[in-house]
């Protein structure tokens, strides 16, 4: 029995290891842990300060997960195109990281704040700074850049130094000097941008722009906010430039914040036009009167004022009166009246009453 035996084991056992040690190909070379180059990199510029955002790689160059992060280059340069970040502008430590499957995990956000030097700025509306980054690996190679951006080299403006806000009825009224004149560059123009932000919300508001004159006192008036709000105003210079093709702005530096409190205490207009009509042949007698409507966003209505003789005057409406008319029937015989109008606000803000006119009834 053993002889048979031993001629049945060893060809199985051949084959065996024959299946075991079957492939498809070449083996395959270890991994060097290349992170892929970024293809989301992006680019926004206020003032000189450029904002880089772009999402740390979760692969590799050959599609495994990756494991470890080593430092990342920010690369600049004024030509069209980076093919070597020779000279990086900055390079960054690794963010820490633990191993993770790529498609479980969004990939992390990385944010880097360049600052544009002056001498890459100009008045050639066509210049640009270019910009990209590359993420290396532990041992400090990379796979190469990532996409490309590029952002305006354009000059820009400082901001007013004496911006001042001051609450009126007619809105929050701005008012700033210009204290420079810009560069005689027909493809580049400029403006003043004023932005609006709530207190509450945070939410940022365009208020209103205005163009760049000569330096002199500007004054924008805002009537675009809602009562009883607080805000925060700010004005920044817009270079604008003009290429054949696209238009872009760049924003330069934000005055400091001014802070306004929209608290209402200011009363509607005067109502003016006031006149008094008498009626009373064959019926009950009454005075009509009219005046010119009072314009103001927020007016609730009127109130009227009537005396006698001497007498003080007395209000005579316990509503307010919605439009700009009223019929006093409470009128008698061989008396004059006076009467005089008064406008309200939702806030309850009252102007000052209207020149009053006078009637006398038969």
């Amino acid at each position: 029995m053993k002889p048979y035996l031993g001629r049945f084991l060893a060809p199985t056992a051949l084959c065996l290891l024959l299946i075991g040690c079957a492939q498809t190909g070449p083996p395959l070379p270890p991994s060097l842990e290349l992170p892929k180059p970024p293809t989301d990199l992006r680019a926004s510029r206020k003032g000189n300060h450029i904002t880089l955002n772009w999402s740390e790689p979760v692969l590799t160059t050959d599609r495994q997960s990756v494991r470890y992060v080593g430092p990342t280059l920010v690369c600049s340069s004024r030509e069209a195109d980076i093919t070597v970040c020779g000279n990086p502008v900055a390079m960054l430590p690794p963010s820490p990281q633990v191993a993770q499957k790529a498609a479980a995990t969004p990939p992390a956000s990385q944010t880097y704040v360049a600052v544009l030097p002056v001498a890459f700025q100009t008045d050639d509306p066509a210049a640009e700074v270019t910009y990209a980054v590359e993420v290396l690996n532990r041992n400090a190679r990379g796979a190469g850049l990532s996409n490309r951006v590029h952002v305006p080299a354009v000059a820009t403006l400082p901001p007013p130094a004496d911006l001042s806000a001051e609450l009126t009825g007619d809105g929050v009224v701005l008012t700033w000097t210009t204290a420079v004149e810009p560069q005689n560059a027909p493809a580049v123009q400029h403006l003043y941008r004023i932005y609006r932000r709530d207190e509450s919300s945070g939410k940022d508001a365009i208020a209103g722009e205005v163009p760049f004159g000569e330096p002199v006192s500007t004054h924008f008036t805002d009537g675009g906010f809602a009562w009883e709000r607080t805000y925060f105003y700010r004005v920044t210079a817009v270079s604008i430039v003009k290429r054949p093709d696209s238009e872009v702005q760049v924003e330069g530096d934000d005055t400091p914040p001014m802070r306004v409190v929209a608290h209402d205490v200011f009363p509607p207009a005067v109502p003016a036009g006031l006149q008094a009509a008498y009626s009373g042949e064959g019926q009950k007698p009454f005075i009509d009167l009219v005046w010119a409507p009072v314009t103001n966003a927020d007016l609730a209505g009127y109130s009227i004022y009537r005396s006698e003789a001497s007498g003080s005057p007395v209000k005579l409406n316990s509503e307010l009166v919605k439009s700009p008319s009223y019929r006093d029937t409470a009128v008698a015989s061989g008396k004059t009246y006076t009467y005089s109008v008064s406008a309200v606000d939702v806030r309850g803000n009252e102007s000052q009453r209207s020149e009053p006119t006078s009637e006398p009834v038969p």
